[in-house]
C-alpha cells in the first residue's frame, strides 16, 4: 500500500524511469519537490556531477534544502529557462520537472529556448527525461495541486510533441504511474 512506503522508496519510480547512475553529470531544470531533486542527485555519487537550474527564488530555496537534508552534493543555479548557463556538452542527463507546469504553462518562445539549450547541453546521445503530473482519477484527481497544464500545450501532443520539434529523436513516454508521467528523448 502506496501509504506505508519506507521514505528511501518514495522516489524509487523516477529514479527508475531517468535511469541516472553512478558518475553522470546531471542537470535538473526546475524543483518542484526538494527530496526528488536531492534522491535523483545521489545517484551520480562523488564521481559525478550534479546540477539544478532553476528560475525562481522559491524553486532556489526548495533545492537548496532539499540538497542539504539529502546530504549531496549540487550545484545550484538561478536563471530564467531562456537561458542555460552552462558549456555545450556539459551534461549526459537532463531531467525537466513540469509537474507544476514549467513547460506546459511557459510562453512557447520559453520552452523551445529551454529545450534548444536542454539539447545543447547534452552530450551525443545524451538523453531528456520530463518529469509530468499524470492524470488521475477519483480523489487523487479532485485534489491534484498545481497548475492545470495549458490545453495548447497538451492539444499540440505535450512532452511528446515539444520534444520532437526540438530534434530529440526516439522520443517516447516511458510510463504513467503514480500519478507521473515520464517522457524520454535522445539527443
Amino acid at each position: 500500500m502506496a501509504f506505508f512506503r519506507r521514505s528511501g522508496e518514495k522516489h524509487s519510480l523516477a529514479i527508475a524511469m531517468t535511469g541516472v547512475k553512478l558518475g553522470d553529470r546531471l542537470l535538473q531544470v526546475g524543483c518542484t519537490d526538494a527530496s526528488l531533486v536531492a534522491a535523483i542527485s545521489s545517484k551520480v555519487g562523488l564521481s559525478g556531477r550534479a546540477c539544478a537550474l532553476v528560475s525562481s527564488d522559491a524553486e532556489e530555496a526548495r533545492a537548496r534544502s532539499g540538497a542539504e537534508r539529502g546530504g549531496v552534493l549540487l550545484e545550484i543555479d538561478k536563471a530564467p529557462l531562456s537561458t542555460f548557463p552552462y558549456p555545450d556538452r556539459s551534461f549526459d542527463l537532463v531531467v525537466v520537472d513540469n509537474q507544476n507546469g514549467l513547460l506546459a504553462n511557459a510562453r512557447p518562445e520559453d520552452r523551445v529556448a529551454a529545450l534548444q539549450h536542454a539539447r545543447r547541453t547534452l552530450v551525443p546521445r545524451g538523453r531528456i527525461v520530463v518529469i509530468e503530473r499524470g492524470r488521475r482519477g477519483g480523489l487523487g484527481g479532485l485534489f491534484r495541486g498545481g497548475e492545470p497544464p495549458d490545453p495548447s500545450y497538451q492539444r499540440s501532443g505535450g512532452a511528446v510533441a515539444a520534444l520532437q520539434a526540438e530534434g530529440f529523436k526516439a522520443v517516447r513516454q516511458l510510463a504513467e504511474r503514480e500519478g507521473l508521467s515520464f517522457f524520454e528523448g535522445i539527443a
